[in-house]
């Protein structure tokens, strides 16, 4: 019995390894090549990215979606109204180019408060709250006074520096005035003392003649009578008979 128990047992064995050697080319036939885990990624990242550069995504028919509302701020939100004649003015204040509005919208209760230079506004608050729509307004009022300030000394120093041009203008031109009328009395006061020396010479060579023309004078009177002398040399005195 233990013969036979020894026999069926090297039996089993023996077809047990006869079946498993048999089926071992089909399992390595059927079975898959199989690679490491880095070489698989590596292949697989490589296969997406010739897919990517072989096929670009075209964007070309996407369109912006023309039905989506627009955002509008609180600036354009205002405009609007104003435009629209909506609002209540409750303030206003105004520096230079600069100036603070509190606007009102009674129909929702609203307060819009706005900072703006050259009427153009770059900040607008919007609130219910009456109390902080006051303090924002006096802090853009205070804003404005404050970027005003620089504006303003600005524009009174063009105007005094205009004011000194039109000084030194006139100054200018009254020193030039001045100028040519005491060129032109220089000149003039040149020709009376030319004129002068001129008559100064005219009356020396006048007086000179009519001391000339007296010694003259004196001599013919002095041939005159000594010439009417002698024609009466020798003659009787005439008497005159009165008549009857």
């Amino acid at each position: 019995m233990k013969q036979l128990s020894t026999i069926r047992y090297a039996t089993l064995a023996l077809a047990f390894s006869i079946g498993l050697l048999a089926s071992l080319p089909s399992a390595f036939a059927a079975a898959p090549q199989t690679k490491s885990p880095a070489k698989a990624t590596q292949a697989a990242q490589s296969g997406d990215d010739d897919t990517a550069q072989a096929a670009p995504i075209d964007l070309s028919d996407l369109k912006a979606d023309t039905g989506a509302p627009s955002v509008e701020g609180n600036i354009a939100e205002l405009q609007n109204l104003v435009q629209a004649g909506g609002l209540l003015e409750l303030r206003e204040t105004r520096n230079g180019s600069y100036g603070a509005k509190l606007f009102f919208l009674a129909q929702d209760m609203l307060f819009y408060v706005a900072l703006s230079q050259n009427d153009r506004w770059w900040r607008v608050v919007k609130t219910q709250d009456q109390a902080r729509a006051e303090s924002i307004y006096a802090q853009f009022a205070r804003k404005s006074f404050d970027l005003a300030d620089g504006e303003i000394r600005r524009m009174q120093l063009a105007a005094q520096k205009s004011l000194l041009e039109r000084v030194i203008a006139k100054s200018a031109d009254r020193a030039n005035r001045l100028t040519a009328d005491l060129a032109l009395a220089q000149q003039q006061d040149s020709q009376v003392s030319q004129r002068q020396q001129q008559l100064q010479v005219e009356s020396a060579a006048l007086q000179s003649d009519k001391l000339e023309a007296e010694r003259k004078l004196r001599a013919l009177q002095m041939q005159v009578d000594q010439l009417q002398r002698q024609t009466e040399a020798g003659l009787a005195p005439v008497n005159v008979m009165p008549s009857r």
